[in-house]
């Protein structure tokens, strides 16, 4: 019997996916239960594992392209007397692959991409404890005999490319020395464009797989009626508790974080969704932060009960998270649990912006950044206080604006008269 390998859905929001990798080449034995493809999904990369066991047959959709989900991307045998018979029927299938499959082809990009060359400093390992490898790599090391265990990838994220496993075989050759340069001056060249973060102006470049899930989710936002409601918090408390803690490794993220968790626990209503005409009050208080990614889009990673871990546990947990999301290494519960979410732009000296509520959630707080701010006291004498401006953009079919500035006015009265609590 011949089983078709799918494009599964690795999340809600997906439609299709991208092939990383294949670990299984046409011809190889797999077992069931053993991973066959690496597939990009909208957040992460994920293995996926065959449900038959048998013979991968025919590879229907190649290394780099894409596929609708529930689209055949590969055929596996169940005797090695069916590979051809499975190959005949691959050849019918290719031929009907959507565009977004083999029948695409990939535009050829105008500005410069990120070389395989990059220095990263360690060999980045997924989840299950399989290295992460091109599968050019994987294929040199097979045929050299190099365990890639053993190896420090220098491609991007520290994955393992085709020319660590050349250099651990002694095949890699000095770089010859470049010659002198000509005695005649040179003739001045034309100007080019010059591309800023591999991008050149003029060009046209298709969304990635990441930044098409943004789009989804923007436009399913879009449709929910929301409102904002903006304060004003004096964070010169936070901010001598912040010096003090770190060098301990605690992050000004996980402050907030814990400041937003605490301040939820006496205000479910705004850690609530809307759910088919009634309100879910959520049983873990969840916070989402809004991190972009390197090659455009953004990611959400989730501190889960953020409320009831210390802040040095939240801080580690936080510096994880985004070393993971980054390297797109996060598992779908790590970035799609979030029952609130924080937009922080002040690193950037933004100092206040209007944050698009995220799907399944009924509150975002979009927070600025903190500035040094004349102040007039209570009784009439002035000072200067530092302070930011946070905006809180809620859900109005399930949280009222009285829910809200509630909310608010005990985050700020935390941040600013108790910080120390969130060390406890």
């Amino acid at each position: 019997m011949i089983h078709d390998v799918f494009m599964p859905a690795l999340s809600s929001t997906m439609t299709e996916g991208k092939i990383v990798e294949w670990v299984k080449s046409p011809g190889d034995k797999v077992a069931k239960g053993e991973t066959v493809v690496v597939v990009e999904s909208d957040k992460a990369d994920m293995d996926v594992e065959s449900f038959n066991e048998g013979y991968l047959a025919v590879i229907l959709v190649e290394a780099g392209q894409e596929a609708p989900v529930g689209d055949a991307i590969a055929l596996i045998a169940e005797t090695e007397a069916e590979i051809e018979e499975a190959k005949k029927q691959g050849v019918g299938k290719k031929v009907g692959v959507s565009g977004s499959a083999s029948g695409r082809s990939e535009p050829t990009p105008v500005a410069k991409p990120v070389e395989e060359s990059t220095t990263v400093a360690n060999t980045v390992t997924r989840s299950n404890g399989r290295i992460v490898a091109s599968p050019r790599a994987r294929k040199l090391a097979k045929e050299l005999k190099v365990d890639i265990n053993t190896l420090q990838g220098s491609g991007p994220y520290g994955r393992i490319i085709a020319q660590d496993i050349e250099k651990a075989v002694g095949k890699v050759s000095t770089p010859p020395t470049p010659p002198k340069p000509p005695v005649e001056p040179i003739k001045p060249i034309a100007p080019q464009p010059v591309a800023v973060n591999n991008i050149t102006p003029g060009e046209t470049v298709a969304l990635n797989t990441l930044q098409k899930a943004v789009v989804q989710n923007m436009i399913m936002s879009v449709q929910v009626p929301t409102y904002h409601v903006g304060y004003t918090i004096t964070t010169d408390a936070l901010d001598r508790l912040y010096k003090q803690i770190k060098s301990k490794g605690v992050t000004m993220t996980a402050l907030l974080a814990k400041a937003v968790a605490v301040a939820l626990q006496k205000h479910p209503v705004v850690n609530a969704s809307y759910a088919q005409d009634a309100i879910k009050y959520n049983g873990e208080i969840n916070i989402a932060v809004a991190v972009a990614m390197p090659d455009g889009g953004l990611i959400t990673p989730v501190l889960r009960n953020a409320d009831q871990m210390d802040i040095y546990s939240l801080s580690r947990s936080w510096k994880d998270l985004v070393n993971r999301a980054r390297a797109k290494q996060l598992q779908p519960d790590e970035y799609s649990t979030g029952t609130f979410t924080l937009s922080n732009l002040g690193m950037f000296g933004v100092s206040t912006f209007d944050a698009i509520l995220p799907p399944g959630q009924g509150s975002i707080l979009a927070i600025g950044a903190a500035r040094p701010q004349i102040v007039a006291s209570d009784d009439g004498m002035m000072g200067i206080k530092k302070q930011m401006n946070v905006n809180i953009t809620c859900d109005h079919r399930i949280i009222y604006g009285a829910h809200a500035a509630a909310f608010l006015q005990d985050l700020a009265q935390l941040i600013e008269t108790e910080p120390q609590s969130l060390t406890l």
